[in-house]
């Protein structure tokens, strides 16, 4: 083998790790329930369902409310999504932080903001049907991650099916 060769493939692996290890760590496990509790926060409803989502019509979006449930503050470290077809902006107190996407397709920056103990606050989520293009038709679900200072990040979760 030639040197030029064994050193691309080094600086290949090289980036591998690099990506590999940039990426953040889903929690073991994903649910499907309507309501849910995941460390301090919690929500009414965690999955929506836009049903049939026309790629003609455009973006369709949804507002979660999501609460503190603990008796002491939490703070939301990151929030991004799934996919880059899909974002999310977090509303606390009237200020807004976002819009967030997909790692790697958006920066996804620390957002280091407290959730009062028993406050609320609402994660506005944006779907775009048009984003994978005409071949992008049929079931979609995504999920919007949101790291806080419990131990276990949060999830919401969108559901529809794509039409052209």
């Amino acid at each position: 083998m030639n040197k030029n060769f064994i050193g691309l493939v080094i600086v290949l692996a090289g980036l591998a790790l690099i990506f590999w290890l940039a990426k953040p760590t889903p929690p073991s496990g994903s649910s499907d329930d309507t309501t849910g509790v995941s460390g301090a926060l919690s929500a009414e409803e965690t999955v929506f369902d836009f049903g049939s989502i026309s790629m003609a019509n455009g973006k369709v979006g949804h507002v979660f409310t999501i609460k503190n449930a603990s008796t002491s503050p939490v703070v939301i470290n990151k929030m991004y999504t799934s996919c880059m077809c899909t974002t999310a902006e977090l509303n606390i107190d009237g200020r807004s932080f976002g819009p967030y996407g997909m790692p790697g397709h958006m920066p996804v920056p620390m957002i280091k903001e407290t959730i009062e103990a028993g406050a609320r606050a609402q994660v506005e989520v944006i779907f775009d049907p048009n984003a994978h293009g005409p071949a992008g038709v049929g079931l979609i679900d995504r999920e919007i991650i949101i790291e806080n200072s419990s131990e276990i990040p949060f999830r919401l979760k969108i559901k529809g099916i794509v039409t052209p």
